[in-house]
């Protein structure tokens, strides 16, 4: 087991390595020059140069990646030129709002999964029903379901409200938290579902099943023991995939329902090319994706030491 975490960690050390060099290598071929970002379209050849000068673009690129590393590992990205804060404190305040909205989304994404594998495996009444209603959510773009809901929970039953954070207590800040989460959450949940559900039929039927039946366990103590836990190992891998792709993907999302997290900070820094700004959020969400899933092989091994 230690081997294999060793092996683990150098490979997200080196895929780290790897997308900071993609990131800083899209800056510089990106259009547009970001020392005259950073100054205005209106500044002088002059400004600009010195500016140039000033943030290290004139030196050598190797020069350039050294010091672009060694900033990402201190929590240095720069400046904005949009909001002409630092960046990291940008991300300081957008990043919790998008970890709130991620975790409550994977959180109703277990959920759903584990009642659409259930239904499916222990054939409960109208499961086909509910396996139908939530392909459908999941083939539906994200942001048609979102506008779906909007028309639906706020505009017609005016039971959610259709954007923002909410600030007035808890009750408030998860009612603005349902209709987000949940279109975030419905696309996860049927990819988990279908992995646990085909674990469960395998696994259902297996010889060491039918043993522990013979011997009078009850259908919860076999599922309990003997069932969940040898189909839950693939299920998990999807999950930590799920749980990275929701975090990559979410952009969509809080422009819908103007949540004011790093998916919307990155959806307003492209169009006026904020170019440190764009950097920070690719590399932190790709940080975010590698460790997750680093997190989720690592629990699946855990679930099947055979795997190491």
């Amino acid at each position: 087991m230690i081997r294999f975490l060793l092996r683990r960690l150098g490979s997200l050390v080196a895929v780290l390595l790897v997308l900071s060099a993609v990131v800083f290598l899209l800056q510089q071929i990106s259009p547009g020059d970001p020392a005259r970002a950073a100054l205005g379209a209106n500044a002088s050849r002059q400004a600009v140069d010195a500016e140039r000068h000033r943030l290290g673009l004139d030196d050598p690129l190797p020069v350039q990646f050294v010091r672009f590393i060694a900033g990402a590992l201190h929590g240095d990205f720069g400046t904005s030129y949009r909001t002409h804060r630092a960046v990291a404190t940008d991300l300081a305040s957008a990043f919790p709002a998008t970890v709130e909205l991620v975790l409550a989304a994977f959180v109703i994404a277990l959920v759903l999964a584990g009642l659409f594998a259930a239904s499916a495996a222990l054939r409960w009444p109208f499961a086909g029903v509910y396996r139908g209603a939530l392909l459908l959510g999941a083939t539906a773009p994200p942001f048609l379901l979102a506008l779906g809901g909007i028309i639906l929970f706020y505009a017609q039953l005016d039971w959610l409200p259709a954007s923002g954070q909410g600030t007035g207590g808890v009750g408030s800040a998860v009612s603005h938290l349902v209709l987000p989460a949940t279109v975030l959450a419905i696309a996860p949940a049927l990819a988990i579902g279908r992995i646990l559900r085909a674990g469960l039929e395998t696994t259902l039927v297996a010889d060491h099943v039918r043993t522990a039946r013979s011997k009078g366990l009850g259908e919860g103590a076999v599922l309990a023991r003997h069932v969940v836990r040898n189909a839950i190992g693939p299920a998990l891998a999807m999950a930590g995939l799920q749980l990275g792709f929701m975090f990559a993907g979410d952009v969509v999302v809080e422009q819908v329902f103007s949540w004011p997290g790093m998916g919307n900070y990155l959806a307003n820094s492209i169009p006026t090319s904020d170019y440190p700004a764009i950097a920070a959020v690719t590399l932190v969400l790709g940080a975010v994706y590698v460790v997750v899933n680093t997190v989720a092989d690592v629990l699946q091994t855990a679930a099947d030491p055979r795997l190491a």
